[in-house]
């Protein structure tokens, strides 16, 4: 690994010199969490998971080793909103530390957009997804978010979508692809597709299927799906639909997902309550403490549902 990172050209140019590194790269393990019972054997070198760090995700991601987590989740702050909280994005070193972390196969989910700035979008989103191809990210996929938001006045037409990159390492080992209702039944047996490269038509048989496998444009009301109070202390809701979509999409059952912009706290809610093991960075104490009660409901919310399903189990055996 260490090798491989070393001739890495993001790692290259931005003069990180991989030999230095002193985190160990032999293989571990741990035992997953259930419950929210901190059983998590703490072993030299290594971090607790189901639990939110206070701090820089860059200093928690030095403790977490080499090709350790399934899957990324978030949504970072951006161009003149990088000022979080009296605080600065390193994105550049942020993008090669989620690499180095990635297992082989993992994904990133890099929710983002562009502010306008003198009469033009930065690009800056762009910017990242080329770096992160640089580090060696494949971009599997560039999804649209599209959100319900208030009109206003410009002098273009209205935004209302953020880009969702997702970024791989190597080839994914999870799609669960989902699906959704067609919106119309095609009773011909064929249909033109399109044409091919001498221009003759691609014939293609249509499916009556009454569902279909999701687009790559999701669309959701902005900052939707918490419905409470605690919430929306926070001024950018990441929509709760939005986050266990992307979980189920990209991941499996005890699966590590990991948000290095925590929040409110809903990539934690939505891997608690869909049996992911999850890790979150949130430098901010105030968010931090928005966190932390949403995840006790969370778990509430968990408990309460297999105290349904056991006694549901106890009613079908008497």
């Amino acid at each position: 690994m260490i090798g491989q990172i070393a001739q890495n050209p993001c790692y290259k140019q931005y003069g990180i010199i991989a030999q230095n590194s002193n985190r160990r790269t032999e293989p571990f393990s741990f035992l997953f969490l259930s419950d929210g019972k901190n059983n998590f054997e703490k072993i030299k070198n290594m971090i607790e998971i189901n639990k939110n760090y206070n701090e820089s995700n860059l200093e928690t991601l030095k403790r977490i080793v080499d090709n350790t987590i399934d899957l990324t989740l978030t949504s970072p702050p951006y161009d003149n909103l990088r000022m979080y909280k009296g605080f600065t994005m390193d994105w550049h070193t942020l993008i090669k530390e989620l690499y180095r972390a990635t297992k082989q196969g993992g994904v990133v989910v890099w929710v983002v957009g562009d502010s306008t700035q003198k009469g033009s979008e930065t690009g800056t989103s762009f910017k990242q997804a080329l770096f992160a191809m640089e580090c060696g990210f494949n971009l599997h996929d560039t999804m649209i978010y599209q959100k319900s938001t208030p009109p206003l006045t410009h002098n273009r037409y209205e935004q209302n979508f953020e880009y969702m990159f997702v970024w791989t390492k190597g080839n994914p080992n999870t799609f669960n692809g989902l699906r959704e209702p067609r919106e119309y039944t095609d009773n011909r047996t064929k249909k033109a597709f399109g044409r091919n490269k001498d221009n003759s038509v691609d014939l293609g048989y249509s499916s009556k299927d009454e569902t279909r496998l999701k687009r790559n444009i999701w669309r959701y009301f902005a900052g939707g799906g918490a419905n409470d109070k605690i919430a929306s202390q926070h001024p950018a809701i990441f929509p709760e639909a939005l986050a266990q979509d992307h979980i189920l999409s990209w991941s499996n059952e005890n699966d590590l997902i990991y948000d290095c912009f925590m929040g409110s706290g809903t990539v934690a809610k939505m891997s608690i309550l869909n049996k992911r093991n999850w890790i979150g960075s949130e430098i901010s104490s105030e968010y931090c403490n928005i966190i932390e009660e949403r995840i006790k409901k969370a778990w509430e919310e968990k408990r309460k549902e297999k105290d349904l399903q056991a006694q549901t189990l106890f009613g079908n055996e008497m």
